[in-house]
C-alpha cells in the first residue's frame, strides 16, 4: 500500500477513535455506522480476508452460545471458529478412557451450520488436564499409550470436520528450553514428533500445528520453535504449520520482527497463522490506548498479508464481553475489536482498512 494511502487510512482511523472516545459513535449507532449507505450487504472481515486468500476467525466458548446477539455477529463476520475450551483434555476425557464430546460437538455443529471451518484446539497441553492424569506417576510406556489413545480417539472423532489441529500447545519456556510438562519429563522431547505422527494417522487431511505465545518476535523462544520445526521437517514428521498466539499487551511493546519471523517459518515450507490474537491494555481504556491498539491490529494484519504462507488470523473471541483477559490479568482488558456492548472499536476499523 502506498505510504500516502496508508497515512489517509490511519488518519481516518484516528478520527473514528476520537468519535468513539467522545461518545459520538457508540453502541447500536456504531453498528449502524458500519453499514454502507447504498444498502448492499457490507463485506465482512471474512469476505475481505478471502480476497487475499486468507481466513479471519474467532474463538468462542460454549457458555456464550446462548447469547443470540453475540452468535449473530460470530456467524456473520467470521469464516473460522476455534473452540476455546471444549476440545481440551479435561473436557474430552474427564475419566481415563471415557470420552465426552458434548462441548466440542456443539461448536463444530454450529460452525458447520454457518458454513464455517474449525481450528481444533488443543490435543497436548500442560494445562487444563484431568485429575486422573496429573495425580498419577506414569511410566514412559503407560503415558505413551495414554497419550496416543487420547490423540487418536479425539482426532478420529472429528475427522473430516475440522480444518486444523493445534497438536502440541506451549511446549517451550521463554528462554527456549523445553517446558517440563508431565509429557516432557516422562517421555522426553520425542513426544512432540509422536503426537504429530499419531494425529496424522488419525486424520491425514487435517493441518497439524505447534502453537505458542510470545513467539511473535524473533528471539530465544521462537528460535527454539524454528530449530524444532527444521528438525521435524528433516525427519519427515507431519508438521504443517506454526501458530503464533499473539496475546499482546500495549505496555510491553509491539513485536516489530513479526513479519520477518513469519517469513522464516514459511521458508521451511510451513504455514503460519495468528491463532489467539488480542491486545490488552492497562485499564481504563483511553482514546490514545485505543488508537495504539488499532495500529497494532492493523500492523499484525498487514504482516500476515505480506507473507504468502500466513494463512489467517483468529481473535481470541471477538468481544471484550467474553474476553479471558480480566480474569487472568487483573486491571487489564479492553483487548478485542468489539467492546462489551458488541459495538465495533477502532481496532475493528483498522483491521478492515488493512484487509481492504
Amino acid at each position: 500500500m502506498p505510504s500516502t494511502a496508508r497515512t489517509r487510512l490511519r488518519l481516518a482511523g484516528a478520527l473514528a477513535t476520537v468519535l468513539v472516545a467522545a461518545g459520538v459513535v457508540t453502541g447500536p449507532a456504531a453498528q449502524a455506522h458500519e453499514q454502507p449507505a447504498h444498502g448492499k450487504p457490507r463485506a465482512t472481515l471474512a469476505d475481505l480476508a478471502h480476497r487475499h486468500g486468507r481466513y479471519f476467525g474467532s474463538a468462542t466458548d460454549n457458555p456464550e452460545l446462548t447469547d443470540t446477539a453475540y452468535t449473530k455477529i460470530l456467524g456473520h463476520e467470521f469464516d473460522m471458529i476455534t473452540p476455546g475450551n471444549g476440545m481440551k483434555w479435561y473436557a474430552t476425557e474427564p475419566q481415563q478412557g471415557v470420552f465426552d464430546w458434548t462441548a466440542g460437538d456443539e461448536i463444530v455443529d454450529l460452525a458447520r451450520a454457518q458454513h464455517q471451518k474449525v481450528r481444533a484446539h488443543t490435543l497436548v497441553w500442560h494445562s487444563q488436564l484431568p485429575d486422573w492424569l496429573t495425580a498419577k506417576q506414569w511410566t514412559a510406556d503407560e503415558l505413551r499409550a495414554v497419550l496416543k489413545n487420547h490423540i487418536q480417539t479425539e482426532v478420529r472423532h472429528y475427522r473430516g470436520k475440522v480444518y486444523a489441529w493445534d497438536v502440541v500447545n506451549e511446549a517451550f519456556n521463554e528462554d527456549g528450553t523445553y517446558r517440563e510438562t508431565v509429557f516432557y519429563k516422562t517421555l522426553g522431547p520425542g513426544y512432540i514428533a509422536d503426537a504429530l505422527r499419531w494425529a496424522h494417522q488419525a486424520d491425514p487431511k487435517a493441518k497439524l500445528y505447534l502453537n505458542d505465545y510470545n513467539i511473535e518476535a524473533v528471539g530465544p523462544k521462537s528460535d527454539a520453535y524454528y530449530a524444532l520445526a527444521r528438525q521435524l521437517k528433516a525427519q519427515k514428521v507431519p508438521l504443517d504449520g506454526i501458530g503464533l498466539q499473539a496475546h499482546l499487551a500495549l505496555q510491553y511493546g509491539y513485536p516489530t520482527t513479526l513479519e520477518d519471523n513469519l517469513r522464516r517459518f514459511s521458508r521451511l515450507g510451513l504455514d503460519t497463522a495468528l491463532t489467539e490474537v488480542d491486545v490488552r491494555m492497562l485499564l481504563p481504556a483511553t482514546e490514545e490506548k485505543l488508537a495504539q491498539q488499532a495500529d497494532w491490529y492493523r500492523d499484525m494484519t498487514e504482516s500476515c498479508l505480506a507473507v504468502r504462507r500466513c494463512v489467517g488470523i483468529t481473535v481470541w473471541d471477538y468481544t471484550d464481553k467474553y474476553s479471558w483477559i480480566p480474569a487472568f490479568f487483573p486491571g487489564e482488558g479492553a483487548a478485542l475489536p468489539w467492546d462489551e456492548q458488541l459495538a465495533p472499536k477502532p481496532a475493528y476499523r483498522a483491521i478492515r482498512e488493512a484487509l481492504s
